[in-house]
């Protein structure tokens, strides 16, 4: 019954949905990797100037994309890798680890749940996966041209704040979870422009391709001083 009613709760989310990521059609409402990312960089540097806690800026791209991850795993896209408890319960360690320094990253991590699928996704996420499969959902109306508006804007936001605070220097300088990075590149934004027809839209390309290149930028520069060590 708990599976019928889940079930006919998507249903009724989904009247105008989209689905998003590598695997799925593109429709009218939906948050590419730009937006998750611009997002979850902004709001985990807000959290960090907020607490007065460090950031890592390849931890805050990381975890602003990895929900995404379900789709590598054969899991229902937005179901138990966006859960809101699943990940609190990941970091409950970290916390009690770092305190205040994991606070950044948790933000940037939650928020890929919070707004970019449940205020932008229309097609609802399960939130509190594991003791409820229901799916949550503003189904606001988003038209595709404002939606693109809205991310191209996340967009160039992420990019002058990455600028104007030299953010973007500690993208290059060697560091051990630089390597992270290879996983959003190979699981969520390279596979989007390996699909015919592209899962991204024409006017988003260009951004899409400019994070692709910072990251692969930052693998590149990071492997390149690994190599340099050992030599």
């Amino acid at each position: 019954m708990k599976t019928e009613d889940a079930t006919n709760s998507r249903k009724h989310l989904a009247d105008s949905t989209y689905m998003s990521g590598p695997h799925s059609k593109t429709e009218e409402n939906i948050m590419f990797a730009v937006g998750h990312v611009a997002l979850g960089y902004l709001t985990g540097k807000a959290t960090s100037k907020l607490l007065n806690a460090k950031i890592n800026i390849p931890l805050l791209f990381f975890a602003s994309i990895i929900p995404d991850v379900d789709f590598l795993l054969g899991l229902e896209h937005r179901g138990p890798t966006h859960s809101l408890i699943v990940q609190t319960i990941i970091f409950i360690p970290i916390f009690l680890v770092y305190r205040k320094q994991a606070a950044p990253v948790f933000a940037s991590l939650v928020q890929h749940s919070l707004l970019g699928d449940l205020l932008a996704g229309a097609g609802g996420t399960q939130l509190f996966w594991p003791v409820t499969s229901q799916w949550y959902g503003t189904q606001i109306c988003v038209t595709n041209i404002l939606s693109i508006t809205l991310e191209w804007i996340a967009f160039l936001v992420f990019i002058a704040v990455l600028w104007i605070t030299k953010d973007v220097k500690s993208l290059f300088q060697h560091q051990r979870y630089n390597l992270l990075l290879t996983i959003p590149v190979l699981t969520v934004i390279l596979p989007s422009f390996l699909q015919f027809p592209l899962a991204v839209p024409t006017a988003l390309i260009i951004p899409h391709l400019i994070l692709l290149a910072i990251l692969a930028l930052s693998i590149a520069a990071n492997l390149r001083q690994i190599l340099r060590i050992r030599r």
